[in-house]
This record gives structure tokens, sequence and C-alpha cells, in this order.
């Protein structure tokens, strides 16, 4: 929990305050990973420090979620259940899994709409280093707190006279096979796509705000949002308190994110990449 506080500190640092020689602590914990990454960023046209970021990001972001759910699932039991009346009135809805699993298309495209100079890369590279945090600030509540989120009963119910479709269905089994009904609050649905949308939107607004495809992009961009947070209750995949505690983590994560985007842009990537020993 030190290093976690100390790291969060150095996050929420105001500008005004850093030395301008100072490293940016934020990037310390990474340096031995970015270093090689940052020195290969124009190989492959670019394409090589996307593949080196989709791999990092698998493995840093994916594998504390995916190896605390099977802990959970295996090993522990419900400490505090957050269910309400109100999660099992909520109706199935069988086509809301879509959105659900739509979750999955906001990496790559995370990827494909990061600005294609050094500051976008330093940014992408942070935006990982964020959502790594946030995932395992969420990992210590799932592995002290666990909750199994007990509802998926209710979709069997439902399912005997409102069967899904082929695709829903497949799209269910998919969800249901590769992850256990644990790891409930705070709702890294939730978290993730809140983060990566609103750095998808930053990047639009700023570095494509003249394009006539900008806002109706990001008009489908929030309201596939706003579907997928109503989707992890009509999905039953989620409580509702898993939602609104995803919902404040995820305003609290870029809060301190947004301050690391100004260091950016103030300072520019080449002084930042040098201080924080990504390059001589």
């Amino acid at each position: 929990m030190k290093i976690d506080n100390r790291l969060i500190h150095d996050l929420v640092i105001s500008r005004k305050g850093m030395d301008d020689s100072a490293p940016l602590k934020i990037l310390r914990p990474w340096r031995d990973v970015w270093r090689p990454i940052w020195s290969r960023r124009e190989s492959l046209g670019g394409f090589s420090f996307l593949i080196s970021i989709f791999f990092v990001g698998m493995f840093s972001i994916g594998a504390p979620y995916f190896i605390s759910n099977n802990i959970a699932a295996h090993y522990l039991e419900t400490v505090w259940d957050p269910e309400i009346a109100l999660d099992r009135s909520l109706p199935v809805i069988n086509w809301l899994i879509i959105p659900y699993v739509a979750l999955y298309l906001f990496y790559p495209a995370t990827l494909a709409l990061a600005p294609r100079d050094d500051r976008g890369r330093m940014e992408l590279a942070l935006g990982v280093q964020g959502l790594f945090m946030a995932t395992m600030f969420c990992v210590l509540f799932f592995l002290l707190l666990p909750a199994e989120i007990d509802l998926r009963d209710q979709l069997d119910t439902h399912w005997e006279t409102n069967p899904p479709n082929w695709l829903e269905e497949a799209l269910f089994t998919f969800i249901h096979v590769s992850d256990n009904p644990w790891n409930a609050w705070p709702s890294l649905h939730i978290v993730h796509s809140t983060l990566l949308a609103r750095l998808i939107t930053h990047w639009v607004q700023r570095d494509h705000h003249e394009s006539r495809f900008a806002k109706p992009f990001l008009v489908l961009l929030w309201v596939e949002w706003a579907l997928l947070c109503v989707s992890i209750l009509a999905t039953k995949q989620h409580y509702l308190f898993d939602l609104v505690t995803g919902l404040v983590v995820a305003f609290v994560f870029w809060r301190m994110f947004i301050r690391v985007i100004d260091m950016v842009e103030e300072s520019g990537p080449d002084k930042l990449a040098s201080e924080s020993g990504w390059s001589d």
C-alpha cells in the first residue's frame, strides 16, 4: 500500500510545485519497460510502438483481472454482499450483451486513435500506466472484500420465455466461460470504459475537432458507453453498487490522469522522456 500511495501522490503533484529538472516520478516504476520501447517507437512506421503497447497492456491490465477473478472463484468467499432488492427487480435485456462485450473494442480503438506523434505516444503509454493503477486499486477490493455476483439464475428464468438469438447466446456463453461471477465492485467494465472514452474524447476534440466526423463519432462513443453502463445490470453481470463505485473510481483516476496529460503538453515529450529515463 505504501507504494500505491506514493504513486497516487506523485500523480496529483501540482505542475507549479515541480522542479523543471526533476524526473516525472510517475514514470519511474516503468522506466525499464518503456525505455527500450521508446527507442524503437518509429520502427515499422510507428506500429512497433503500438504492438508493444498492446502486449504491455495485455499483461499489466488483463492478467491482474483474470488472476484475481480465478483466485476469488476458487479460494474466496463473499465478505460483504452489495446486492439490494432493486438488483433483482431490474429486467434482463438479452441484446444488451452486445454493448457489454463491446468494451473489448475500446482497447483497439484507443490504439487506433492515439496521435502518431511523440506526444500521443507518451500519452498512450501513460494511459496504460493509469489503467494499470486503476486496475490494481480495484483488485485490492476484489481480493480483500470479495463478492460473488449471484444473479445469473435470473437469466435462466428469463430465457424460458425469451431465449437469446444465436449471437446473444454466443456472447453470453463467451462471457460466462471466460469470466467467473466475481470481481464485483468497483466494476472494471465501468472504470476502463470511462477512462478510455475520456481519453479518446480528449484526442478527438484536440486533434480532430475540425473533422465533420468528430461529433458523430463522439456521440456514438458515448451512446455505447451509456448502453454499456446499463448492460452490466441488464445482463446480470453486476450489481448497482458496482456501477456506482466504478463511476467514482473512474472519476478520481481521470482527475489524476488529466494532470499528467497537461504535464506532457506543457513540458513536451522529449524533455519528459529524458527526465524519466526513457531516453538519454
